[in-house]
């Protein structure tokens, strides 16, 4: 081939490094290569779990289109990245000798920690948290985010982490693998994993015919069958589905392993089989359909959470006394749909002195007064948003110079009324726009301080819901991510209600930013 291949990847460290490995691999057969780096969607959105992000192919997409477009030849992913169904007219072109397919756990301080009540692990794969509680059902499951050396530095500076999980086979490949690690031989992987796949247009013969050349068949095969698995029970990021085939020379045969299980891992369902290498044509249909047999449709269907006589969903649990305000005949289900988890933050940052300091949320005041006590704070002036969160913050910390009923609202005076030019901002780690972006655009910086965590957990519920009762805009968002109906929005507030209205075509605002008002407006409803 006389003209120079382009090849596309992500431009993540690892994701570099595979594509290098390809680049090498075509070079050494005498074609001419350049990378082509893409960021993607995955490497982008940072602050939730894979399992939440609800696209699939969150890193394969940008590459993708990429590559549809003309703008790339080939493009390199980790196969266990890609889904199953690959969009139309582009094709699996080779797939590269298979790294560690192993997970790896890299602790902090000893692996002791693993025989603990307590202990906290950091992953964001589902099917990890799924495996690992399954074995260790007292720990906690904490959610990371970010590249590989990003991940390994969150851990490192992490005050109550004890181990993070990772893929051996990224570690391995940039050179990164702790002395304080150990290969999970328990945990399942993820179907393909470990394995470099070369994508590339079906219709351009000739590049599909040059991949060929640097395709590994026994790889080829191996994760075929376990994509094949993952493909027949429906699973993907939302699923915790784990598979791995491996080929015994000596025995001339094919080995494989899979398992389902409950998102928190309190069932599972495991299955092995093994074939002569020409008879392993039907192990994934085989294997699958065992797991459907024994209660896997159970689990893969597990998203329909209400009965179908129910008719409001609350996405916050209720108290008791607060179910009994619902007007006689309604039936309410409820899930908490936001989860969130306070933070220590560190003394070095509560010691400093705080001119301006701005707090929207009662959970950011809960985490400044576990992690300091009030009479060490140096704020001069607080701003804050809501009634409750005033109360708290003049019961706890010291009196607030102004509170209004939202973030826009108290931006738009801070810009105003602010002495100096910079606020320190106690926020969560998913939190809106509008106050940081309109100080911003009003030459205020905003210094960010993430005094607590949002875990969305939403469920899919039925299209008889006629509507959901929503108590910020995180739990719209976490709604949003597992549901497409579009009932009626009973929403705590303004804020609320406004990003309510990007999805619902029927918004009811409460009259005061309580559980029992927008309980009231459903009652208004249902008489």
């Amino acid at each position: 081939m006389s003209k120079t291949i382009r090849i596309g990847t992500r431009d993540s460290q690892l994701a570099l490094w595979q594509a290098k490995i390809v680049k090498i691999q075509l070079e050494n057969l005498g074609h001419t290569c350049i990378l082509v780096p893409v960021k993607s969607t995955g490497d982008i959105i940072l602050d939730k779990p894979l399992y939440e992000l609800g696209v699939t192919g969150i890193f394969t997409k940008t590459l993708d289109i990429a590559l549809l477009n003309g703008n790339v030849d080939v493009v390199v992913h980790s196969l266990k990245d890609v889904p199953t169904q690959m969009p139309e007219g582009i094709i699996q072109a080779a797939v590269l000798k298979r790294g560690n397919t192993r997970d790896m756990l890299v602790f902090n301080d000893s692996e002791e920690f693993m025989s603990q009540k307590d202990a906290v692990i950091a992953t964001s794969s589902l099917r990890r948290r799924a495996q690992w509680l399954n074995r260790f059902p007292t720990h906690k499951i904490e959610d990371i985010r970010g590249n590989v050396n990003l991940r390994l530095e969150k851990l490192e500076n992490s005050e109550t982490w004890n181990g993070a999980i990772f893929a051996a086979a990224g570690l391995g490949r940039l050179e990164l693998t702790p002395e304080n690690s150990f290969n999970l031989d328990w945990m399942i992987p993820a179907p393909a994993q470990g394995a470099i796949m070369v994508a590339a247009l079906q219709e351009n013969t000739e590049i599909v015919e040059i991949c060929k050349e640097i395709n590994h068949e026994i790889t080829e095969i191996c994760t075929g069958i376990e994509r094949k698995f993952l493909r027949i029970l429906e699973g993907g990021c939302s699923s915790p589905i784990g598979a791995i085939a491996f080929y015994r020379d000596k025995e001339n045969d094919i080995c494989f392993k899979g398992i389902l299980l409950s998102k928190d891992g309190t069932r599972k369902i495991e299955v092995e089989k093994i074939e002569t290498l020409g008879s392993h044509h039907n192990i994934a249909e085989f294997c699958a359909n065992y797991i459907l047999d024994k209660g896997g449709n159970k689990l893969v269907d597990a998203r329909d959470y209400t009965s179908r006589d129910e008719k409001i969903f609350s996405t916050k649990a209720l108290t008791d006394e607060q179910k009994k305000l619902f007007n006689q005949g309604i039936k309410v289900n409820q899930a908490d749909f936001v989860k969130v988890n306070i933070n220590r933050i560190s003394p070095i940052v509560l010691k400093q002195e705080h001119k301006n300091v701005v707090i929207t949320s009662q959970n950011a005041v809960e985490a400044i007064i576990n992690s300091m006590p009030a009479q060490d704070l140096k704020f001069a002036n607080i701003y804050c948003v809501g009634r409750r969160t005033k109360k708290l913050i003049e019961q706890k910390i010291g009196p607030v110079v102004h509170q209004a009923k939202n973030a826009e609202t108290l931006a738009n005076y801070i810009v105003d009324y602010l002495e100096g030019t910079e606020v320190s901002y106690f926020c969560s780690d998913i939190r809106l726009d509008a106050l940081p972006t309109i100080l911003n655009d009003n030459n205020i910086t905003v210094n960010e301080i993430e005094a607590y965590t949002t875990k969305y957990e939403g469920l899919e519920i039925t299209n008889t819901i006629e509507g959901v009762l929503f108590f910020s805009p995180s739990t719209v968002d976490s709604f949003i991510e597992h549901n497409t109906s579009k009932p009626i929005a009973f929403c705590i507030g303004e804020t609320t209600a406004k990003h309510a209205r990007h999805y619902f075509d029927d918004v009811r605002v409460a009259k005061v930013p309580t559980v029992e008002s927008v309980i009231e407006l459903v009652n208004q409803v249902y008489v």
